[in-house]
């Protein structure tokens, strides 16, 4: 895991435990974890106050807006209960979608293989 960015906003680019994210959770918001997964690189940035502050680090570092969807991770919960996808970046009409949520059942399905293979 790289430490980049302001605000101790975190790049995961390899494996992050439950521990630890139940340790950044705790430093924010007690039981959840922002995060925002770039599909593309393959890496998601966590630990911000804000999926904006996450998404800005990861264009920062090369990452492209339509590869990017913002999340909630709660590492007291398993299964379903693990990932929300609720966050204001992902409002995109451009990409057809107009929620907070993420419409595509394809890019719920890559967000989730690759969260599974980045935290656990």
């Amino acid at each position: 895991m790289n430490f980049m960015g302001e605000d101790n906003i975190r790049i995961v680019d390899g494996r992050i435990t439950i521990s630890e994210l139940k340790k950044i959770a705790e430093e924010k918001f007690g039981d959840m974890v922002k995060a925002v997964v770039d599909l593309e690189k393959r890496i998601m940035a966590i630990g911000g106050e804000m999926h904006a502050d996450e998404e800005a680090l990861l264009l920062e570092n090369g990452s492209k807006q339509e590869d990017l969807w913002g999340i909630n991770l709660y590492p007291d919960n398993s299964g379903e209960d693990f990932i929300e996808f609720d966050s204001m970046v992902n409002i995109r009409p451009r990409q057809s979608n107009r929620s907070r949520g993420v419409e595509s059942e394809e890019i719920r399905k890559r967000i989730l293989e690759l969260v599974n293979q980045l935290a656990g």
